[in-house]
Order: C-alpha cells, then sequence, then structure tokens
C-alpha cells in the first residue's frame, strides 16, 4: 500500500500543493512550524477522516479559505484508490472514494491505513487509561475496521444511559434503564471481544519489538484491568454480553446515585508490565518511551498481517526524542513499506530515503 500523490487547497499552511512522494522512506525536513506535521496530518485524515492531533475539523481549514480540500490516490498493486475529501467552513464535510461517496468513514480503512508514531504516543505509558484504551481500540480497527462501528454503538449507547441517569438520578426509569443495559451489553461485548483479539495479535509483536530496540530479552506482557470482567480478556461474544449485563444490573444503585455508568469497558484498564512491573508507575521514562515504540511498530506489523499489506507509516518528529543508540534500533526496526518522517534536522534520522526540504506552504 502506497500513496502515490497529494494534493491540498486550503489546508493549514498549505495555499495549493501537489505532492509525489517517494514509495519507500521520505523524510521531510524543515524548521519548527513550518507545516512538517499539517502534511502528514493531511495523510492520516484521508486514512481516518479526523486529525491524529485530536483536533476539531475546522481547525484544518487554512485562514481565509472557504474550505479544505485533500485527494490522494492509494495503490494497492491490483487496485487503485482515489481518495478526496473536503471539509467546508459552512456546511457538512464531503468524502468520496473513486468518485463515490462514502457513507461511512470507518470504511476508508479499507482503503487506505496509517500507523501514527508521535511523541504523544508516550501519554499511553505514562497517562489515564483513557490513552491505552484509545490505543487498543484504534489498533483494532486498523486490523478490523468494523470494529470502529462496535467502538461508535458502545460509545452512544454509554452517552444515552449517563445521560437518563444524569437527568433522573433515583427517579430513573427502570424499564428504559433495563434496555439501555440490554443494548450496553451488546455493543459493549463486541468490543471486548475486538480487544481480545487486538491484544492477542499485539502481545508476540511488542515483546518481539521491544526486545530489538532494547537490545535484551524482557518480559513485556499485556495487564488488562476490568472491575466487571476478568482481568485477562478472553471469552466468546455471548459470555462477555452477559457478563457486562449482569454488572450493569448490579451496579444499577450505585450508578443512579452517581448519575453515571461505573461499570463497562468505557472504565478498563489495557495496560502492560515490563518484567513484572506495572508501567505507568514503576518503569523508568526510556522503558515506557520503548514501549510506545514496540506498540506502534507490533500494531504496524499485525495490520500487514492481517490485510496483507503494509500500512503507511507516519513519525512526526519521533527520532528527537531518543537517544541515538534508541535512534538506530528504531531505523533498523522499521519494516519495509512506505513511511513519512518529519524532523527539524536530519541528522537525527539515521534512515535512508528521499529527503524533501519543507518550507511555508512548500515541499521540495
Amino acid at each position: 500500500m502506497r500513496l502515490d500523490w497529494l494534493e491540498l487547497a486550503g489546508v493549514r499552511t498549505y495555499e495549493s500543493l501537489r505532492f509525489e512522494p517517494d514509495q519507500g522512506i521520505n523524510v521531510l525536513v524543515g524548521e519548527n512550524a513550518v507545516g512538517k506535521t499539517n502534511l502528514i496530518e493531511a495523510i492520516g485524515y484521508l486514512a481516518r477522516a479526523r486529525s491524529f492531533r485530536r483536533a476539531p475539523d475546522e481547525a484544518i481549514i487554512a485562514e481565509g479559505a472557504d474550505a479544505a480540500v485533500i485527494r490522494g490516490e492509494v495503490d494497492h498493486g491490483e487496485r487503485r484508490s482515489l481518495i478526496e475529501v473536503e471539509v467546508p467552513a459552512d456546511r457538512r464535510r464531503r468524502i468520496q472514494v473513486n468518485r463515490s461517496r462514502l457513507s461511512r468513514s470507518s470504511d476508508l480503512a479499507e482503503h487506505l491505513r496509517v500507523v501514527v508514531f508521535q511523541p504523544d504516543d508516550l501519554d499511553i505509558a505514562k497517562r489515564s487509561p483513557s490513552y491505552r484504551r484509545e490505543f487498543l481500540d484504534g489498533a483494532a480497527s486498523l486490523l478490523w475496521p468494523a470494529a470502529l462501528a462496535d467502538q461508535s454503538d458502545y460509545e452512544r449507547s454509554v452517552r444515552h444511559r449517563n445521560a437518563l441517569l444524569k437527568q433522573m438520578g433515583r427517579r430513573a426509569d427502570p424499564t428504559t434503564l433495563a434496555v439501555w443495559n440490554e443494548r450496553l451489553a451488546a455493543s459493549g461485548a463486541a468490543v471486548m471481544t475486538r480487544r481480545a483479539e487486538a491484544l492477542e495479535a499485539l502481545s508476540p509483536r511488542v515483546a518481539a519489538a521491544y526486545a530489538t530496540l532494547a537490545g535484551s530479552e524482557t518480559a513485556v506482557v499485556p495487564a488488562y484491568q476490568s472491575s466487571w470482567g476478568l482481568n485477562d480478556p478472553a471469552g466468546a461474544r455471548d459470555d462477555w454480553a452477559a457478563r457486562l449485563w449482569a454488572a450493569l444490573e448490579e451496579a444499577t444503585e450505585t450508578d443512579m446515585d452517581r448519575r453515571v455508568t461505573t461499570v463497562g469497558p468505557h472504565r478498563d484498564d489495557p495496560g502492560w508490565t515490563i518484567d513484572g512491573r506495572d508501567v505507568r508507575v514503576r518503569a523508568s521514562q526510556g522503558e515506557q518511551r520503548t514501549l510506545v515504540l514496540s506498540l506502534r511498530l507490533a500494531q504496524q506489523e499485525a495490520a500487514q498481517a492481517v490485510a496483507g499489506v503494509a500500512p503507511v507509516m507516519l513519525l512526526d518528529d519521533v527520532f528527537s526524542e531518543l537517544d541515538m543508540g534508541r535512534a538506530r534500533a528504531l531505523a533498523t526496526a522499521l519494516p519495509s513499506g512506505q513511511a513519512f518522517i518529519t524532523t527539524a534536522r536530519d541528522e537525527e534520522v539515521p534512515v535512508e530515503g528521499r529527503r524533501w526540504r519543507i518550507t511555508p506552504g512548500t515541499v521540495e
């Protein structure tokens, strides 16, 4: 899988741009704030219909522009996909693939898959469980795009149940609450099934990648923590549904008092241990950084195994955060395929590839 060309109009710092990258490694070199991240953000938007920087859609529209337009063509070997996204300032966005309107943005992953490495990935290891849930659910949707719809269904059900609890508290209608419990159980079971499958696909690859980056054998093991289910996320979907339904029923009194849903996949912590130590509180920053790089490398390898083609890699200023030893190890560990690497200092990226000079609004 490779991006053959990219066109931007009214996208952040790019008034108009056509970019034809190399099919291998592309190193985007430029000073800070000249548009390196904006360029790979646009590539990521073609794959996800959202910014990996967590920016709202309107933020990608250049100042003074009526709309942001991102177009690109992806070569899959046996087929090609022309992806076009228009984000107007005053109406809903429009997404087309091969000139046909796309009904669900989750279907974009069938046409372009990307794995994003960024300095903020350290939050996966250091910060709250929400970052680890986001990583695991993102990995699941990269491997199986339909998982994104399951996640959306579950999040929608949680919002509706929470709205009922917030408004009514102890006066919540038991019949209505039971309906939402059943919906949460079904959609939550789908989410848990995909999380378990993603962990199964990632775990051996994470351990192998960590050993490569660290230069030594280390026990890197998932440590899934759940207040309502088993801490080993395995089992059939029906079992997960029954378990979650029972937990929701048991928590009903507590939830009515707190006016929020207190159990479910949205409260779990899919953590990791290194040699038996909790990564978040008992690992060094070097170990944490090595783990998150290993997670991304494992995500890339697993996606290639499932889809049969390598996703496009987007590495945003990652090498500047590494010492030279880890930088060289990461360069060696990068799998084959197309990659885009941003940097302010070319000498910090020990990777052979096509160099591009980025200045405001241009790529040369």
